[in-house]
């Protein structure tokens, strides 16, 4: 039996989901950081 590489299954695209927004968040903290302590 051959496994589609798209697997419709609603756990696994929640948790790339997830991780996804994580990620965004993750990036927007790091960049208010940087500007913070870059600004006088």
């Amino acid at each position: 039996m051959q496994q589609p590489v798209l697997d419709p299954n609603p756990k696994n695209g929640q948790k790339t989901l997830l991780a996804i927004l994580g990620a965004m968040l993750a990036i927007t903290v790091v960049i208010a950081v940087i500007a913070t302590l870059a600004s006088p």
